[in-house]
């Protein structure tokens, strides 16, 4: 695709403008959203802030760009999507061997 930007007078080069970040943005939130889904309201979830160590606690809202987590302390987070995961998944696997590998009996 291409686009002569060179004869696009400045209105046009402005409302070419606007229709770009409206696009980036709509897909952003998409992606967002799509994270999201993998989890539901009321499931443990855990998150690692930067230089703490990890918090856990109880999603309890969908937001437009991010989720509302209660920690176990009483701490309110808005986190990305993309930085949680299910805390009770986590303590399955940390519960295990890691050395052993389970095979479901086949009938």
């Amino acid at each position: 695709m291409n686009i002569d930007l060179e004869n696009l007078t400045e209105e046009e080069l402005v409302e070419l403008n606007h229709l770009i970040v409206e696009r980036l943005r709509f897909l952003k939130q998409t992606r967002a959203h799509k994270a999201m889904m993998r989890f539901r309201i009321g499931q443990k979830v855990s998150f690692d802030p930067g230089d703490r160590q990890t918090v856990t606690g109880t999603l309890t809202k969908f937001n437009k760009k991010t989720v509302t987590v209660i920690t176990d302390d009483g701490y309110r987070w808005n986190v990305a999507p993309g930085f949680l995961r299910d805390a009770n998944a986590e303590k399955a696997v940390s519960g295990k061997n890691k050395n052993v590998i389970d095979f479901k009996k086949s009938r």
